[in-house]
């Protein structure tokens, strides 16, 4: 594996290794024997302001002997229309490997075909790999190795977005049952239904059927970076989507509750339903980094 684009792009063994791989590291933080990325320079290049990507990643380089190098993009000449792959050839000759947070998937593949480096999407509008890997780590944190063979996952709200594509994928890699509960306009498109080609993906209007006997409920903001102007339709369609206490008194009796965070309290999900659930959301936001450093070592063999 030398770059990580997506979710669709790797294979079921390939997203288990990389999950053993973060559980070791997350165990031996702190006296990690190996320093893979020592010696090297990685760039993140940021289109999309951060908190946990960012500070995940550059602590993560750092625990692995490299040295990470934060470029927003208004503060380089992608700012100015430089096109991309003229910014990957350059790069690719002086940086070790690159993170990039941005709006097009289309930009993360061409800077990776381009630069040569190992290249990691750290979000796109089109998926969200790193945020998975370290949800998916959390669960078998919470449930056990594996345990989401047996498990209904939900994942509410704005089903067609970043997190919601990757975790259809997931679901497709892994074999677990994703159910999908949205208004209609906002479920996945049929055509991307036909290429995941998934049984285990369900789709539904009902938010009590996508919640119903669930383990684990998803839910992300309804309005991501560079939606603003749909805050109003949005907020009105979304609202049944809600999780709140009634819509998780359908859930399975042991439930958890995830958020890639940031939340937005009262819209997505209610303040008490997060914190009630905060020691899983929040352990989810420290995993970014197991999970990352995971990513690193295995694409900079």
């Amino acid at each position: 594996m030398k770059n990580l684009l997506s979710i669709e792009e790797l294979n079921g063994e390939q997203i288990r290794e990389l999950l053993a791989l973060g559980r070791k590291l997350k165990e031996e933080r702190g006296r990690h024997a190996a320093q893979p990325l020592a010696g090297q320079t990685w760039a993140l290049i940021f289109s999309k302001s951060s908190t946990r990507t960012r500070v995940s990643f550059e602590v993560g380089v750092s625990e692995l002997g490299g040295r990470p190098m934060f470029l927003s993009v208004s503060d380089t000449q992608l700012g100015r229309g430089e096109p991309v792959r003229d910014t990957a050839r350059v790069l690719g000759r002086m940086v070790h490997g690159a993170i990039i947070r941005t709006y097009a998937q289309s930009e993360v593949q061409e800077f990776a075909e381009h630069s040569g480096i190992p290249t990691i999407n750290a979000l796109t509008d089109q998926e969200h790999p790193c945020q998975i890997l370290a949800d998916l780590l959390t669960l078998e944190e919470l449930y056990g190795v594996n345990s989401w063979k047996s498990m209904k996952i939900a994942f509410m709200g704005d089903t067609n977005n970043n997190m919601a594509r990757s975790w259809m994928w997931a679901a497709k890699r892994l074999g677990f049952t994703l159910a999908l509960g949205g208004p209609q306009h906002a479920l996945p498109s049929d055509e991307l239904l036909a290429q995941l080609n998934c049984p285990d993906v369900v789709c539904t209007t009902d938010p009590v059927e996508a919640v119903r006997g669930a383990t684990v409920i998803n839910t992300d903001t309804w309005i991501s970076m560079g939606q603003e102007n749909e805050k109003g339709s949005k907020e009105k369609a979304f609202f049944p989507y809600q999780v709140n206490r009634e819509l998780l008194s359908h859930a399975a009796p042991k439930h958890s509750v995830f958020h890639c965070l940031p939340a937005y309290r009262g819209y997505e999900i209610t303040d008490e339903v997060l914190e009630a659930h905060a020691d899983a959301i929040f352990t989810e936001a420290e995993n970014r980094l197991h999970a990352q450093k995971a990513v690193l070592c295995t694409i900079a063999q």
